[in-house]
């Protein structure tokens, strides 16, 4: 009997499906010698500080820094019922393979492994490593299912970053949090030098300072050509005025014809980046929806860093790119060219090839699938038709005219054959919200040498230089992925290092919006006041793009049996030791970052520190300094209680600021009526902060009576 352990229910069934696995059990499916069953994502983890010495429960910078040895993992209580299934199928007498089913890449090993270790099992481990989950793609796999300990590389790079990212996290977000005591400061191995690309864009977007530039253009009713830009207004003025009803002679013309060719099959990122431009999805979005594609057998494996096919897959290609364009009603009628040696390098895939749809397309009622799903379909549609067609050729002309003594130029393209735009523009014009397009450059008039041109106008242009923008999704995974915030233009055939990998990006920029460092404003990400502060006092360790990229690529090293697992951690904990023990802090940090983010009720009379409210008390932020304030006004508090009085913002603010306030309608337990007082704060520095009352004339008049 062989047990297979899928990553996720829905990926279970469909293994079941086709095992014969049909009977259903408490947590798994058995049938024809096979038992299915399923993690539900992580069943285990590492285990939290506090599970190595109580102490840890409490953030105290004294303890920093904290690396376990050895460490130790737990099973997480929201799906221990299942871990326990799985321990129980594991160790069944009947049962002599574990067969590994969760997804084909780090993630999914490491969810495996830790619960086949935690479990206690040592029988034989075979891998499943599918890209797709048609059936055809899931039987030929278990047809081949590899040696589970050809794996053991990959399980050991996942868990160096699960350990790196747990010592960065803990040790890093309790030496800020603490250091500056205020609210948590959460920092991470990839996270922070996001952030830091965030804001060094926005610093650059401050210190920006606009310029006005002006050009003279030449307008010949078919042409239009422009001038060099001027700092002066008068000088492009004086050029203006010496061409108006002047002739202009052709210098030069020019004609160069150009390929454009297909582009490179969807990775992940590319494909996050894309549907961000078209749809406005974030990151997290595309990558759920290519997830129930994948699940539904429309699309193949999402988490992929590659853009090529292996070679073994050119004779299926013609059928599948047939069958894609017959489900696009859109594309009907355009020629298919499917040259396939143009998307085939396995030399450039690693775990799992490019993204693309699956032959399951044909018979998918395609109008009942979500929008999200649908439109990211047809992304990864299209992009498949389009890189295996023709190339869009054109001819560019480049024209040189003389006039008033100054050069003008002007562009013109003519498109000599579509090629693969066809079937984008087909797509693109489906869209309601169309793209923004470059403006095209119109075909030139005919010229020659020489040529001598009458009846000009000239006009004067104004424009101001333009800042550096915003990122959206789309270019912050671009700097991600490249490990640089810089020239987009030349990205594209960078050696790809960069922060995270294809599978974590999405959750990073999660991650960094529900900390409240950054905020989604339109398609745009903007850093918060408190994560350009958080940036402003982070080491160079922490936020630098090109140190974490080399971490990822150490990573890869290791997932490829070139570096060992040890120097690997031992690096990351060298560095983390070195930052407590250096790290002092940056004094003139905002508020942003020592504000607890409470409302500041008044000042503390121990310690001169902010009384802020809390959730029970209005309590000093100085606290629980070592050694602590201490001060704490509870809302509870008896002396208010029972004179059926509450203990408001206001009047804690009154007795903060004054030492004093003025109640009406005090209830007295004694006699059971109501009167009027001043209450005095009567602190004396002791473990409870006391009140007492003060009876004037005007306040001795029982009430109630």
């Amino acid at each position: 009997m062989q047990l297979v352990i899928a990553e996720k229910p829905s990926v279970a069934m469909s293994l079941s499906k086709v095992l014969g696995a049909s009977s259903r059990r408490e947590g798994y499916m058995e049938g024809t010698g096979w038992l299915v069953s399923w993690c539900i994502g992580h069943l285990t983890g590492l285990a939290p500080a506090d599970a190595y010495d109580p102490r840890y429960s409490k953030w105290n910078y004294a303890d920093l820094p904290i690396i376990p040895d050895p460490w130790q993992y737990q099973v997480l209580p929201d799906t221990k019922k299942q871990f326990d299934i799985l321990c129980q199928l594991m160790n069944r007498d009947d049962v002599d393979t574990v067969v590994c089913a969760a997804d084909a890449g780090r993630e999914g090993e490491l969810i495996f492994r830790l619960t086949y270790n935690l479990c206690g099992c040592k029988k034989p481990v075979k891998r499943l490593w599918i890209s797709s989950m048609e059936e055809s793609a899931i039987r030929r796999g278990f047809d081949h299912l590899s040696d589970g300990r050809n794996y053991n590389n990959l399980y050991q790079a996942a868990l160096c970053r699960a350990k790196a990212d747990w010592l960065i996290g803990i040790n890093g977000t309790r030496l800020f949090t603490t250091l500056y005591k205020g609210k948590t400061l959460n920092v991470g191995r990839v996270m922070t030098p996001t952030l830091a690309l965030l804001t060094e864009r926005e610093a650059a977007i401050a210190n920006f300072k606009k310029e006005k530039f002006y050009t003279v253009e030449l307008d010949l009713r078919e042409l239009h050509a422009a001038s060099e830009k001027f700092s002066s207004k008068t000088d492009a003025e004086k050029l203006r005025t010496a061409c108006l009803g002047a002739a202009a002679v052709v210098q030069s013309v020019s004609r160069k014809d150009k390929t454009e060719r297909p582009p490179k099959l969807y990775d992940l990122t590319t494909l996050q980046r894309e549907a961000n431009r078209l749809f406005d999805f974030t990151a997290q979005q595309t990558l759920d929806y290519l997830q129930s594609l994948y699940e539904k057998r429309l699309a193949t494996y999402p988490r992929t860093d590659s853009r090529y096919l292996t070679e073994d897959t050119a004779d299926s290609l013609p059928a599948l790119c047939r069958t894609v364009a017959s489900a696009l009603a859109f594309v009907e009628g355009q020629p298919l060219a499917v040259n396939a040696v143009q998307v085939m390098d396995s030399s450039k895939v690693s775990d799992h090839h490019a993204i693309i749809p699956t032959a399951e397309i044909a018979c998918a009622d395609l109008t009942a699938l979500p929008t999200g799903e649908r439109n990211i379909l047809f992304l990864i549609a299209v992009r498949l038709l389009c890189a295996v067609g023709e190339p869009h050729t054109y001819a560019e002309t480049a024209v040189t005219l003389d006039c008033g003594g100054v050069s003008f130029t002007a562009k013109g393209k003519t498109v000599t054959a579509d090629g693969w735009k066809a079937t984008e523009k087909a797509f693109l014009s489906t869209l309601k919200q169309k793209p923004k397009q470059a403006e095209q450059a119109p075909a030139l008039p005919a010229l020659a040498e020489g040529q001598q041109l009458e009846g000009i106008d000239a006009l004067l242009k104004q424009g101001t230089t333009s800042p550096p923008s915003r990122f959206t999704e789309d270019t912050l995974l671009a700097a991600m992925e490249h490990a640089s915030a810089e020239d987009f233009a030349k990205l594209e055939d960078v050696e790809r290092r960069g922060l995270g990998t294809p599978a974590t990006r999405a959750a990073i920029i999660e991650k960094l919006v529900r900390s409240g460092y950054v905020e989604r404003k339109g398609k745009q990400l903007l850093p918060t006041e408190t994560g350009m502060e958080l940036i402003r006092v982070m080491p160079d360790q922490l936020k630098s793009a090109q140190l974490t990229a080399q971490w990822e690529e150490r990573l890869g090293a290791v997932e490829r049996g070139e570096l060992a697992p040890d120097e690997f951690m031992a690096g990351i904990s060298e560095m983390i030791s070195t930052l407590v023990q250096t790290y002092t802090g940056v004094s003139a940090a905002s508020t942003a970052l020592s504000q607890s983010g409470r409302t500041v009720i008044g000042v503390c009379p121990r310690c001169g520190k902010n009384v802020v409210e809390g959730k029970k008390s209005f309590f000093c932020e100085g606290y629980y300094d070592k050694p602590p304030c201490g001060f704490a006004m509870w809302k509870n508090d008896r002396f208010f209680s029972s004179k059926k009085k509450d203990l408001t913002p206001k009047i804690a603010a009154a007795l903060l600021k004054n030492g004093r306030v003025r109640l009406t309608k005090l209830y007295s337990e004694k006699k059971g009526v109501l009167y009027d007082a001043v209450v005095i704060l009567d602190d004396d520095g002791g473990k409870f902060v006391r009140y007492k009352l003060e009876f004037d004339n005007k306040t001795n008049d029982k009430k109630g009576k």
